[in-house]
């Protein structure tokens, strides 16, 4: 779905409603596909307003997003609701008219220039997700991933064992300084 500014100007004098369900799954994992793994129908709700030769976008968002964990990279899936509000305009002088600090303004080649409304709705879904995914049972804390030789520590972890350990490649080392181990 994607509109002109030219072709969003018959609602100047009333907004456009729109409300329906997008399968964005996908078109979705084709282009994000290390964040995406499925996507439920999305549900949009909101309003298209056309404005002095602007246009805003102010919608509802639903759906559940299934992504991998970050430790484990086992399938989490997310339920996302959020709204955003996203304006669009030709004319570079029409910056002065939005907080550029805190409205999102995109500035349009021309008014032929098409608004995806799809690409905005899954760049806006990426935003939403976490920078760090969790299972249930991660989050529960049950255990981290380790293997044959290997575990994984959390940041600022400690272990006793490895406090102690010397690299056998290195012990030779450890004896020409033999006051470092003595603690005050």
């Amino acid at each position: 779905m994607e509109w002109t500014l030219s072709e969003l100007r018959r609602f100047e004098d009333e907004s456009m409603h729109l409300q329906r369900t997008l399968d964005l799954s996908n078109a979705m994992k084709e282009r994000f596909p290390q964040q995406i793994l499925a996507v439920s129908p999305v549900e949009v709700d909101g309003f298209v307003t056309y404005d002095r030769g602007d246009a805003t976008i102010a919608m509802q968002i639903k759906t559940t997003v299934t992504v991998p964990s970050t430790r484990s990279l086992l399938p989490v899936e997310l339920r996302l609701a959020f709204s955003f509000t996203e304006s669009y305009t030709s004319d570079r002088d029409h910056l002065d008219r939005y907080d550029t600090e805190n409205d999102l303004v995109f500035v349009l080649a021309d008014s032929q220039t098409p608004i995806k409304f799809d690409e905005a709705v899954m760049e806006n879904i990426i935003e939403q997700i976490p920078s760090r995914v969790l299972t249930p049972e991660e989050q529960a804390g049950t255990s981290m991933p380790n293997g044959k030789g290997w575990d994984v520590k959390e940041e600022g972890a400690t272990d006793q064992e490895t406090i102690n350990t010397v690299d056998p490649r290195l012990a030779k080392l450890k004896e020409l300084f033999p006051d470092q181990d003595k603690e005050d």
